[in-house]
Formats: C-alpha cells, structure tokens, sequence
C-alpha cells in the first residue's frame, strides 16, 4: 500500500494531484442555495398568491392616487375629479334609484350579440385564411382595407340604414371587432407548426381530418386568447355605440349626464365598464380552462 508520504512525494515530482485514497476524508460540499427571484425579473413565471398581491396592490395604487388628486385639486375644481368615494355613491344611487341595472344588462346585452356575430363570422373565415393560402389571397386584401376604416365613421350610414335602433348598435359594435379578429385567426392559425400538417398528411388524414382534427386544436388557446382581447375592444366601443339616439344602456345615462356636468355619474359609468371588463376576462379564463384543457399547458 502507497504511504501518504510516498503520495506527496509523487505530486511533488510530478505535479499531478493524487486521487484521494478511500480511509482519506474528504470535506462536504456547501448546500445549493437558489438564487432569490428579483422583483423585476426577466420572463418570470411568478406564484399566483403573488400574482394577486401584486394586482391588489396595483388597484390600491389606483385609487390612491385618484384620490390624492382630488383632494389636491381646488376646492372650487374638485366636482370636475369627483372623490372615489363620491363616484361609488353615484353608482349606488344609480342603481338602488336609477334603475341603472337595467342599462348595464342591456348595454351586455348588446356586446354579447354583436361579438357573438363577429365570433360567427370570424372564427372560420380567419381559420380558412389560415389554412388555404387561395382564400387569404382572396379575402386578405378588403380584410385589410377595412381594418383602417374607424368604426365611428359609419355611425352616420348605420343611422340611415337602420335608425336608431338596437340594430344599428350591434351592428357598429360588431364593425368594430369583427375584421381585428379575422386578422388574428388568422395569425394563429399560421403559427401552428406545418411539421403538425406534415405528419397528419403522411399518416393518411386527409384535408377536413387536418384542419379540424390538427389544426383547430391546436391554434384553439392562441384563438380563445384573441377572442378574450377583442372583446375587451368591443367594451370601448360600447359609449360611442350608444351616443345616438340611445335612450338606455350605460352609454346613454353617460351622456345625459354629461348634459348637466354629473361628473360623479360619468366616472361611474366608466367604473362600471372597467368592472363588466374585468368580469368578462375572468369569464373567458373560466371557460377556457373548461373547454380547453390544454390550454393552461400551453400558457405555463
């Protein structure tokens, strides 16, 4: 047996450190620490506690500030940035005295529809589109033209064509949503990997087989994630929907109220769109995770 003297001498000559020998003892290796996540980490997953904390917080930020600027505000100013307080009060008023319940379920009633319509149409136009390079060369084109045209500007010839009617707001609210989405279908549809199409094809599918059986599937999450944004953008047309000739709905109680310089009621008219906003996202995440099950993989 090698010495630990006769070792030492070796190393010295040569210069090769010497492998430990199995009596030796050798010293512990320090524990692995994870580095502590940074708050404005890079692609950071983050926890859903925090996630909600970090919501609240931003909420409460909101509304902080809104309020230091209405006390920051001249006395004789301060009814043109109504308090927070103030605002829920006019909310409160308006529902237990206003029957404003009634405007908001109309005003849902109406976004509901015409996005519903858009979805109708949109869905396997876009998937179409996205699928069959013939039909996007033949549609792509007015798609894309008429996505620069403001939706406001056909107020005038919706008037004309339908009056002040029910149906002339879906319908506005329906030209403001509906050819954004088509361009986003089809974009998510594109994106679906052609080595999925490839793969179904050389096992024998054939064409219906691959866009509904591969395609469709696949480029449903990145659809139902466009359909929850464009709905968003259905909500900001909802006042502009509702300006003419309105005589319920959340709009139309904003602007008689912006008749006699209610700013109260107009801020909780916007409150009120902010929150049926909110309730709508949460709506669609719901469904998503009911109807797509693989949607949370794809989004984790």
């Amino acid at each position: 047996m090698i010495s630990s003297t006769e070792r030492a001498r070796d190393f010295e000559e040569t210069g090769d450190r010497p492998a430990p020998m199995p009596h030796e003892t050798i010293g512990e290796a320090p524990l692995f620490a994870a580095p502590k996540e940074r708050f404005l980490e890079l692609r950071s997953q983050g926890s859903r506690s925090r996630t909600v904390v970090l919501g609240l917080v931003g909420a409460v930020a909101f509304f902080a500030i809104w309020e230091i600027g209405h006390y920051a505000t001249e006395q004789a100013s301060r009814k043109f940035l109504p308090s927070v307080e103030q605002v829920i009060a006019a909310l409160a008023v308006l529902f237990l005295e206003k029957d404003f319940l009634h405007d908001v379920l109309i005003s849902c009633y109406r976004i509901l529809v015409s996005f519903l319509a858009a979805s109708a149409v949109a869905v396997p136009l876009g998937i179409a589109m996205g699928c069959f390079q013939t039909v996007r060369a033949l549609v792509a084109p007015t798609v894309s033209g008429w996505r620069y045209l403001p939706a406001a500007s056909f107020i005038p010839l919706l008037l004309v064509w339908f009056g002040p009617t029910d149906l002339a707001k879906i319908a506005l609210l329906f030209l403001g949503v509906i050819f954004f989405l088509i361009a986003l279908i089809v974009d998510n549809t594109t994106a679906v990997p052609n080595e999925y199409v490839e793969a179904a094809l050389t096992m024998g599918a054939k064409r219906r087989q691959v866009v509904l059986g591969v395609v469709v599937p696949a480029a449903a999450p990145a659809i139902f994630d466009s359909m929850r944004n464009m709905i968003a953008v259905g909500w900001t047309y909802l006042v502009i929907a509702e300006i003419v000739g309105a005589q319920d709905g959340i709009g139309a109680v904003m602007m008689r109220a912006g008749r006699f310089l209610n700013v109260d009621v107009i801020m909780a008219g916007i409150l009120m769109i902010g929150i049926l906003g909110v309730l709508t996202d949460l709506a669609f995440r719901g469904i998503a995770r009911l109807v797509l099950p693989w949607h949370g993989i794809r989004r984790s």
